[in-house]
């Protein structure tokens, strides 16, 4: 009986702390096209790793960073994309995360791969294409209407 009441109290506090956020509404639309974007990104990034792993058989040289980056990234797009449908369920953490991070991770990207001798330019080329979906999240994700969605919990 006792876990019962504890599984109901954790569930009502996670629905307090949750906004609804209506499919048809601007912030509703704004996070469709966010998990969208994220499905992108993960797509790009599956076809960078998928290049490394080509260029890699064929005999061309893929260093260490470009594998460990081509691997990790698609990672990242699950989690991420993970996050944008928890803040489209009005979750204002995951929706803060989503925020923070589609602004971070573009920048931290691109930065590091412009620095000479990480990586081939046409590694850093796929990159940045793979970072433009995420770049449109930090866009709609700091749009009037969905910060005035999240504004509302605190």
């Amino acid at each position: 009986m006792e876990t019962h009441t504890n599984n109901v109290t954790a569930a009502s506090n996670a629905a307090s702390s949750a906004v609804r956020i209506a499919a048809g509404s601007p912030a509703g639309t704004a996070f469709a096209t966010v998990r969208r974007c994220f499905a992108l990104y993960g797509a790009l990034a599956a076809a960078g790793l998928g290049t490394v792993v080509v260029l890699a058989g064929t005999g061309h040289p893929v260093n260490a960073f470009m594998w460990i980056r081509a691997v990790l990234l698609p990672l990242v797009a699950v989690v991420l994309h993970r996050q944008a449908v928890a803040a489209s369920r009005g979750a204002r953490r995951a929706y803060e995360r989503v925020s923070q991070v589609s602004v971070i991770l573009p920048v931290a990207i691109i930065g590091v791969d412009l620095i000479p001798g990480i990586c081939p330019p046409w590694y850093a080329a796929t990159q940045i294409v793979c970072m433009l979906p995420v770049t449109a999240v930090a866009v709609l994700a700091r749009r009037s209407a969905v910060r005035a969605a999240f504004a509302q919990q605190r």
